[in-house]
């Protein structure tokens, strides 16, 4: 059996040796170009399992070679080699269609890794029963769908973005299981739920003795996560020493337990998502403008459900489906119910009309779902609140949006009797987030 073939793209001699020395004790096979010419009458002669350039070449850059691969041979993963500390570089290199990135000097052992990683990668999307499924035939979904078998075979950072409820972390888990680490861990962590004094253990654990009660040594999130994925959720919610910490893990690939004296490499692909806007928390000063750059560097943003109001009776399809599967009646909407659905603004997006649908399917008796049952907000389920008789919102896009969320959140605290942590679970946010919008639209 003929083994995979590398191609080295480097004009440093030496490190075209110790490269090929590397990936020939690995059992592989090797051809070398030192610029970016070698390199296209190399791909024009034949088919590469993986390409390795490095970014300074004497006749271009390996931003060249990137794009040639990615033209001419979308299949073929391509690893860029980059200067200690230009990071721009390779975050350049990734939304290029760079599958992934090593720093100079090479470390063999994040060669080795990056290699293994990079061959697995499958020439086409696998269909799996066990892969997680985003519902919905609308243009938003297929285009979310098509991006996100794009973003599975990279290993570059996500950014997934979206309100509360429109399926960021299930977007996430699909980019995993549909990449090279689908036989990885997939760890999902909701920044906003760990208190902020045991943050640096949670994420990169702890030594015997690091402090009171530390009986054992732990592995953190980072070490679970070890070969796969690792799904930071509300990752707005950092605090500031945290996020200092989490860049110096993201550039270095290395981690130092709590208590321990020595950094240990780690090997994650990075998803992130917020509801939050990123970008005003940078402006605001809340967020670190590097590290949101390392984060950011794909961003993959979901769909509101009333962007996309024509999902809505397939979703109504599914979630009674499941219903019916876990041993509930699953009683039929009228085409009264099915309308006023459509109408309704959801704030809290598919979440909330998972959870309008559990209520009214427990609480119906007569084996059909009318309008009453729905129980919806008569504000919204006729028209939007902002929105004229036309259809056309009377007010600017964002105090429309704020009327939405005020609405919302006033719903459940009154539902929750003034229990804001009791009414942050019931929207699907955290208490800290809670806090912020109350904060936010004054009503704190």
């Amino acid at each position: 059996m003929t083994p995979p073939c590398i191609l080295i793209v480097d004009d440093e001699p030496d490190l075209r040796e110790v490269l090929e020395l590397a990936l020939l004790r690995m059992g592989l096979a090797t051809a070398t170009a030192a610029d970016v010419a070698g390199a296209r009458a190399l791909l024009a002669q034949r088919r590469f399992d993986l390409v390795l350039t490095d970014m300074r070449l004497p006749d271009g850059d390996g931003l060249e070679v990137v794009r040639m691969v990615v033209q001419g041979s979308p299949a073929t993963p391509v690893a860029v080699i980059t200067a200690y500390g230009s990071t721009e570089n390779a975050i350049t290199a990734l939304k290029a269609g760079a599958f992934d990135y090593l720093m100079k000097p090479v470390k063999l052992d994040v060669l080795r890794t990056l290699v293994k990683t990079a061959l697995k990668v499958p020439d086409a999307p696998r269909a799996r029963e066990d892969v997680p499924q985003l519902i919905g035939e609308s243009a938003p979904m297929q285009q979310i769908r098509a991006k996100i078998e794009k973003l599975a075979r990279s290993q570059a950072p996500v950014f997934i973005s979206g309100e509360s409820g429109t399926g960021k972390e299930v977007a996430a888990r699909l980019i995993h299981a549909l990449g090279p680490r689908a036989n990885k861990p997939f760890v999902a962590v909701n920044c906003g739920a760990i208190p902020e004094n045991l943050m640096e253990s949670e994420f990169f654990g702890y030594k015997k003795g690091a402090f009171t009660g530390a009986e054992a040594d732990r592995a953190g999130f980072f070490q679970a996560a070890s070969g796969g994925t690792l799904f930071l959720d509300e990752v707005a919610e950092l605090p500031m020493t945290m996020q200092v910490k989490l860049l110096r893990a993201l550039q270095e690939r290395r981690v130092r337990r709590v208590g321990g004296v020595e950094e240990e490499a780690v090997d994650v692909r990075l998803i992130s998502a917020s509801h939050q806007d990123l970008g005003r928390a940078v402006e605001a000063g809340r967020f670190r403008h590097d590290l949101y750059y390392r984060l950011n560097v794909i961003e993959l943003k979901m769909p509101a459900l009333r962007e996309r109001q024509e999902d809505i009776p397939l979703l109504v399809a599914h979630i009674a489906g499941r219903l019916a599967a876990a041993g509930q009646p699953a009683p039929q909407l009228t085409p009264e119910a099915l309308a006023a659905l459509k109408r309704y603004a959801f704030p809290g997006n598919v979440r909330e009309l998972e959870n309008i649908l559990e209520r009214a399917f427990a609480l119906s008796e007569a084996g059909r779902i009318d309008v009453a049952d729905l129980n919806l907000t008569p504000a919204t389920a006729e028209t939007r609140p902002g929105e004229g008789q036309s259809g056309v919102l009377d007010l600017p896009l964002q105090d429309y949006l704020d009327r939405v969320e005020r609405e919302a959140i006033l719903a459940a605290l009154a539902h929750t009797g003034g229990n804001k942590t009791a009414a942050a679970r019931l929207l699907g946010v955290t208490f800290r987030s809670l806090r912020y919008r109350l904060e936010r639209l004054g009503l704190d």
